[in-house]
């Protein structure tokens, strides 16, 4: 069987780096395109030289080509309209893994989705979508038996570096609550004299810090009595990972829009 031809959007940033090594040492992988921003000071260098694994003959380049099976995008929402472009002009599956996006850009990518292949989600962890099913599943079961007398709050804490707050994971884990629990306020931390809490809101509580590359907690309360359903990446070998499983999932499949779950318990 042949390799996955796979190219990487944003290739020079830490994730990207990250990806190209990972891509390089898996044996059903070869990276194909390593694209970066056109205002990029490593246009033209060896991708694999500049990620310390040794020259792989891929160098950063500015222009999206043919000549893969499925583009990974670890880049920025500014390049979301090239990136969605390229992929269509080609023929390409997306993995579109960048945070956040505008809900203008959102429909962008949906209306790329009938084209090609798409599979997009706030987090590429797999552990991450695992507890967003958990707590999926903890919001149905308390809606049903405890109603409004739950309280959910959300603690997420992520490296100096983030520029999104709360983070695109922590917002998701939200609406899925939100959803099967009907709290339609959403209260971004708390100062001063706010009053008692309130019955329909979720609270986001945002931490930023060193290097961390990320953690949620997602709290659900009663009186007496807590639930708690954390999750905590030790490295961001976990974001690529579950990114280069959705690669590998989605190079063979027919236009549409897919998530983690689908890779998961499809």
């Amino acid at each position: 069987m042949s390799k996955v031809r796979v190219g990487v959007s944003g290739a020079a940033g830490r994730m990207g780096r990250r990806l190209v090594s990972l891509i390089s040492s898996d044996v059903d992988l070869e990276l194909g395109l390593a694209l970066e921003s056109s205002f990029c000071d490593y246009l033209g260098v060896d991708v694999g030289e500049l990620c310390g694994v040794g020259g792989l003959g891929v160098k950063l380049c500015s222009e999206f080509s043919g000549g893969i099976d499925v583009l990974i995008d670890f880049s920025s929402p500014q390049a979301l309209e090239g990136v969605v472009r390229g992929c269509v002009d080609f023929g390409v599956p997306l993995v579109y893994a960048t945070t956040g996006a505008t809900p203008e850009q959102l429909r962008l990518i949906e209306s790329a989705s009938h084209s090609v292949a798409v599979l997009t989600s706030p987090s590429m962890s797999l552990m991450v979508n695992l507890a967003m099913t958990l707590c999926q599943s903890a919001a149905k079961t308390l809606a049903h038996k405890a109603g409004k007398d739950v309280d959910v709050e959300i603690v997420e804490s992520h490296h100096r570096y983030k520029k999104d707050s709360p983070s695109g994971t922590a917002l998701k884990f939200g609406r899925i609550i939100s959803e099967e629990m009907g709290l339609d306020v959403q209260t971004f931390g708390r100062e001063g004299q706010v009053g008692e809490r309130k019955r329909n809101e979720i609270g986001f509580h945002s931490i930023r810090i060193g290097d961390d590359p990320g953690a949620h907690s997602i709290l659900f309360g009663l009186l007496g009595e807590t639930l708690e359903i954390s999750v905590k990446a030790t490295s961001r070998d976990c974001y690529a990972i579950g990114a280069i499983a959705a690669a590998k999932f989605i190079r063979d499949k027919p236009a549409g829009m897919y998530n983690m779950n689908d890779l998961l318990f499809g």
